[in-house]
C-alpha cells in the first residue's frame, strides 16, 4: 500500500510544480496611466479627472514576454458609446485629451508562442481588471473688467480670471481708437501690464477681445471694457472690480 502511495504523491507534486512553472512563465499586463496637465503637473491614476488639454501616457507594463510574439491594441471609448473613437497599436502610447466627457481606456493584448495563446481582451477587462478612466471637465472662461498696474503686487496685470478645459485661446487689448496694444495666446499667461512699447498707457477705459474654444465644443466670443486704474492702492476705499 505504501509503495503505491509514494509514486502517486511524487507525481502529484511534480504536476503542481510544472503548472506553477507555466504560470510563472505566462505573459502578464498591468496597464497604468500618467496624466500631465497644461501646468506640467503629473499624476498616475486609474480614475482621473482634469481639464483639457490633458496628456496621458499609457504603459502596458507587460512582463514575461521573452520568446512570445506580442500584439497590443489600446482602445479609447467615450462613456456610453460602444465603438472606440481611437485605437493605438503600440505597447505604450500617449494621447492628449481635448474633448469633454468620460473616456474609457483598455488594453487588449495577445501573446503567442508556438501553439500557445494568451489573451487579455473583453473578458479580462470585464471580470479581472477595471478599465482606466479619465474625465475631462466642461469648459469655463471668465475675464475681469479692471486692473490696477501700480506695482503693489496685487492685480498688477490684466489676465484671465478663471478658466478650464480650453483647447483654443486668443486675447487682444485695444484702445478707444481701435489700436491693438497687446495680445496673448495662453490663458495661463500673466497678460497685459498696462504698457505699450515699454511705456505706461494712461488711466482709462480699454477693450479686450477674446476668442476661445472649450473641450466641450463651446465657442467664446468675449468683448468687454477694461478699466485701467493706476491710482488704486490698498488704502483706497473703492477699487477695481474682479467681476
Amino acid at each position: 500500500m505504501t509503495k503505491r502511495i509514494i509514486p502517486l504523491l511524487i507525481l502529484s507534486i511534480s504536476l503542481c510544480h510544472n503548472m506553477l512553472a507555466q504560470d510563472d512563465d505566462m505573459p502578464i499586463i498591468n496597464p497604468t496611466a500618467t496624466y500631465t496637465n497644461y501646468e506640467g503637473e503629473s499624476e498616475t491614476s486609474t480614475n482621473f479627472s482634469g481639464n483639457a488639454p490633458l496628456t496621458g501616457v499609457f504603459m502596458a507594463n507587460a512582463t514575461n514576454t521573452d520568446g512570445w510574439n506580442t500584439y497590443y491594441e489600446w482602445r479609447f471609448t467615450l462613456e456610453n458609446e460602444t465603438e472606440p473613437y481611437l485605437i493605438r497599436y503600440e505597447q505604450d502610447t500617449e494621447y492628449t485629451f481635448t474633448e469633454a466627457g468620460t473616456h474609457i481606456i483598455v488594453l487588449y493584448a495577445t501573446f503567442t508562442r508556438g501553439s500557445e495563446t494568451i489573451e487579455y481582451t473583453a473578458d479580462f477587462w470585464g471580470n479581472e481588471m477595471e478599465p482606466l478612466r479619465v474625465t475631462i471637465s466642461e469648459s469655463l472662461l471668465i475675464m475681469p473688467n479692471a486692473f490696477s498696474p501700480n506695482n503693489d503686487q496685487k492685480n498688477d496685470t490684466y489676465k484671465v480670471k478663471e478658466y478650464q478645459s480650453l483647447v483654443e485661446f486668443h486675447a487682444a487689448i485695444y484702445n478707444r481708437w481701435g489700436q491693438k496694444l497687446y495680445e496673448w495666446d495662453d490663458p495661463a499667461a500673466d497678460g497685459w501690464d498696462g504698457t505699450f512699447h515699454g511705456r505706461d498707457v494712461k488711466q482709462g477705459v480699454y477693450f479686450v477681445v477674446v476668442e476661445a474654444k472649450g473641450a466641450d465644443g463651446r465657442i467664446y466670443h468675449i468683448r468687454r471694457d477694461v478699466n485701467l486704474l493706476r491710482g488704486y492702492t490698498d488704502s483706497t476705499t473703492t477699487g477695481p472690480s474682479n467681476e
